[in-house]
C-alpha cells in the first residue's frame, strides 16, 4: 500500500489505538440549540487568564509524564470555526484547502493516476464491507470530500452554516487563522483552557467544556442520546466556568504544535512532529476528541489526552479554533 490509501490505513490504526474501556463523566445534555448560536457572530473570543498548572495525565504514554506548565493570559473562540466563519474567509480570500488542491504525484510514489485525486478522509458505517473490528472499514478516503462536501460530492453545507468546519488541514487552519488576525493555540494553552482555569484560585477544575459524543456502543450503534448522530451545531452544549464550548467532543482541534511521542523531549524550532505509527508522515498535536469518543472505545476525549495527526490529511472529525493576545 503507498500514498493515500496507506495514509488512510495509517489513521484507521491510530484510531484504534484509543480502544479501551473507560468511565467518562455523566453526559452533559445538550442546551436548547438556537439555528443562529450568538456565540458565533463573529466569533466570540474569550478571556483566559495567565496560571500554572499541572499538564498532561497517565492515560496514555504521549500524554506523560505530568508536570506544570505556566501560561499566559490569552483569548480563545468561544466556539470551533464553523462552516459559516469559514466560508466568509474563502469568500474573501479565494482560498483553496489542502483537500481541494491537485494533488502531486510525487509526492505518493505508486499511486495509479486515477487515484491521484483531490479529497479527504471520510468516517462511514453501513457499507457491505463493514466490519466492527475493522477501522478499514470504517474510514474511507473520498475523493472530492472537503470542508464544502463533507461526505463527498453529493454532499454539500445545506443547513450546516453552524456546524464546525471539518475536513482542515493544519495549513488550513494557520490561514484562516492569519486571515483573522489570530493564531493557532498551543498545546499548553488549548490545555489550560479546556481545564476551566480559574483566576481566582490559579488552578484548573476538573470540569471540561464537554459536548457530544457517541452514544452507544462504537462502532456498532450511536442511540444519539445526547441529540447528535454526527457533529453538533457549536455552542450547544454547556460552557465550562470561563465561557468556553465544545472543547471535549464534537471535532478534534488543531494546536500549533508538532506532535512527539515523549513530551519529555524537546522540539526545536521548525522541527517537524513525528510518530513511530506513521512513519515518514509530519504529524501535529490535536486535542479534545469528537463526536465519535465512546464510553467502550476512546479514552482520549479528556483535557490530558492527545493525538498525532497527519499535517497534510483531513477528516470528517477534525476542525480547529483560534487564539489572540488580551487587548
Amino acid at each position: 500500500m503507498t500514498g493515500r490509501a496507506q495514509r488512510v490505513a495509517i489513521l484507521a490504526t491510530l484510531v484504534m489505538a484509543g480502544l479501551g474501556s473507560c468511565s467518562p463523566a455523566a453526559r452533559i445534555a445538550p442546551v436548547v440549540c438556537p439555528a443562529s448560536p450568538t456565540t458565533d457572530q463573529p466569533g466570540q473570543l474569550i478571556n483566559v487568564p495567565a496560571g500554572r498548572f499541572l499538564m498532561g495525565d497517565d492515560v496514555y504514554e504521549d500524554e506523560g509524564p505530568p508536570r506544570f506548565e505556566t501560561v499566559a493570559a490569552f483569548r480563545i473562540d468561544a466556539t470551533e470555526v464553523t462552516n459559516a466563519r469559514f466560508a466568509r474567509f474563502v469568500d474573501e480570500t479565494g482560498y483553496l484547502t489542502v483537500a481541494e488542491r491537485p494533488v502531486d504525484p510525487a509526492q505518493y510514489p505508486g499511486m495509479p493516476a486515477a487515484a491521484l485525486q483531490p479529497g479527504s478522509a471520510v468516517f462511514r458505517l453501513g457499507s457491505e464491507r463493514f466490519d466492527p473490528g475493522d477501522p478499514g472499514t470504517w474510514w474511507t478516503f473520498v475523493p472530492g470530500a472537503s470542508w464544502r462536501h463533507p461526505e463527498g460530492p453529493g454532499s454539500d453545507l445545506n443547513g450546516r452554516d453552524f456546524l464546525p468546519v471539518v475536513h482542515i488541514a493544519l495549513a488550513d487552519a494557520q490561514a484562516y487563522a492569519q486571515w483573522a488576525g489570530r493564531r493557532l493555540p498551543t498545546e499548553i494553552e488549548w490545555e489550560w483552557a479546556a481545564r476551566s482555569a480559574d483566576a481566582a484560585a490559579g488552578n484548573a477544575s476538573q470540569q471540561p467544556s464537554e459536548a457530544n459524543t457517541w452514544q452507544g456502543v462504537f462502532p456498532v450503534r450511536n442511540t444519539g442520546r445526547d441529540g447528535y448522530d454526527g457533529a453538533a451545531p457549536v455552542g450547544c452544549f454547556q460552557a465550562n466556568s470561563l465561557g468556553i464550548h465544545d472543547m471535549i467532543g464534537n471535532v478534534w482541534e488543531w494546536t500549533s504544535d508538532p506532535y512527539r511521542q515523549s513530551r519529555s523531549r524537546t522540539v526545536a524550532p521548525g522541527e517537524p512532529g513525528a510518530d513511530p505509527r506513521q512513519p515518514g508522515v509530519a504529524v501535529g498535536v490535536i486535542k479534545g476528541g469528537s463526536y465519535l469518543c465512546a464510553p467502550n472505545y476512546c479514552m482520549r476525549y479528556r483535557p490530558g489526552a492527545r493525538q498525532a495527526q497527519d499535517l497534510t490529511l483531513g477528516a470528517s472529525h477534525v476542525g480547529f479554533r483560534t487564539v489572540a493576545a488580551m487587548p
